[in-house]
């Protein structure tokens, strides 16, 4: 079952892939990137295509509405016609922007490497590849099937491939995903909360700081009371974080419009539904004790992911795959978030670090530990023989 695996041309996938910028907002990049992933998936016996992204719409700095671009999603549908399917998934999008000094990979000892993407998630994109040509030396590969999509825009949410996920995952038998494990020795995320992002739009009224000041109905001192009453609601279980206002004016001007955006973290579906009515109950506060008009875009785009009975036997099968690799595999909750939650969200059992080990992600610090490209890759090729063959008993 294992028998092939090549690391060096793992290795050798890895260092290309990372050396394409593609930052979730660097189109050109992640075309390029879709590209030479296409190219390669071509290897497997199935479809190759390149989803359009769903359309996405964003809040400006004035408050106005636009339509924010996103790459392409690759789509690879092998035997789709079979009784028993997996689903796959990765991304090919990074948090490093086309002008981020760091866009190189180089070695920083016999084992690792430091180099954009390269744990998250361009090592994990060779790692389903290679697995799947595993898998398909087996003769029981021809019993199910599978989709892999790779999406362009993980790292801000996929709200423009969460519909394609949710298509893809409905019906699968499990899914696996490819995000790097949650510590460097392997350590996979069992449980996850959840994410959402808002933006808040508040409309004030202008005048004169000196003249008439009792005039205006100043935004900005809104939006900053909204953020500090924000903070103040939250607990353990909702993790919440005013991250940015815009807005303002010259100094001898009451500010009629400011943005204020920010992110919650439910670990539990029941705490995000309260969160929401708090919410809601909040903004009508502000609006009568500032004299203001308030417009809330956004909300839960990653729900918690609790680990089920089911979820937990396709997490005990990784395990009991893994010994047979010789290979430690144990999981810890997080309070990370990836396209998991929206598999999870379906019903679909997953797990979602199955890629490779690695750390300081999301930094010029990236690093990913070699070895674990082939540890991997076998990991997931003995996980499809099984649950092709016995399944999730």
């Amino acid at each position: 079952m294992t028998e092939g695996i090549d690391q060096a041309e793992m290795l050798d996938r890895c260092f290309r892939w990372a050396k394409i910028n593609s930052g979730t907002g660097n189109i050109a990049g992640l075309d390029r990137q879709a590209a030479e992933l296409a190219d390669a998936f071509a290897i497997l016996p199935g479809e190759v295509e390149l989803v359009d992204p769903t359309p996405v719409v964003a809040i400006a700095v004035d408050g106005s509405q636009y339509e924010k671009p996103h790459g392409q999603h690759l789509l690879v549908r092998v035997r789709p016609d079979a009784e028993r399917r997996f689903l796959l998934t990765g991304h090919m999008d990074t948090v490093f922007a086309a002008d981020h000094p760091f866009q190189d990979v180089r070695w920083l000892d016999d084992n690792t490497v430091n180099g954009p993407g390269t744990a998250d998630m361009k090592g994990g994109l060779s790692v389903i590849l290679e697995a799947l040509l595993a898998f398909e030396r087996s003769p029981n590969a021809v019993q199910c099937g599978y989709d892999v999509m790779i999406n362009s825009d993980e790292e801000t949410g996929s709200l423009s491939s969460a519909a394609l996920i949710a298509e893809l995952a409905r019906g699968k038998y499990a899914a696996l995903t490819y995000e790097p494990s949650a510590l460097p020795d392997g350590t996979l995320a069992h449980a996850r909360g959840g994410s959402g992002n808002y933006s808040v739009s508040f409309t004030g009224r202008s005048a004169h700081a000196g003249r008439n000041p009792q005039d205006g109905r100043n935004a900005l001192v809104a939006a900053a009371d909204c953020a500090v009453r924000l903070k103040q609601m939250q607990h353990h279980d909702l993790p919440i974080n005013p991250a940015k206002i815009d807005g303002g004016a010259a100094n001898n001007v009451v500010p009629d419009h400011a943005v204020l955006r920010f992110n919650i973290r439910p670990k539990t579906k029941d705490g995000a539904e309260a969160f929401q009515s708090d919410f809601n109950d909040l903004l009508q506060f502000i609006e009568k004790h500032h004299g203001v008009l308030t417009h809330c875009h956004g909300g839960i785009t990653r729900p918690p992911k609790p680990v089920g009975e089911k979820a937990q036997r396709l997490f005990d099968l990784v395990r009991d795959a893994g010994a047979a690799l010789d290979q430690l595999i144990s999981w810890q909750a997080t309070g990370g978030v990836c396209d998991g939650n929206n598999i999870a969200a379906c019903g679909i059992p997953v797990v979602d670090t199955m890629g490779v080990r690695g750390g300081a992600i999301h930094s010029p610090e990236e690093f990913m530990i070699v070895p674990s490209l082939g540890e991997r890759a076998a990991l997931s090729a003995v996980v499809l023989h099984r649950l092709a063959t016995g399944g999730l008993q």
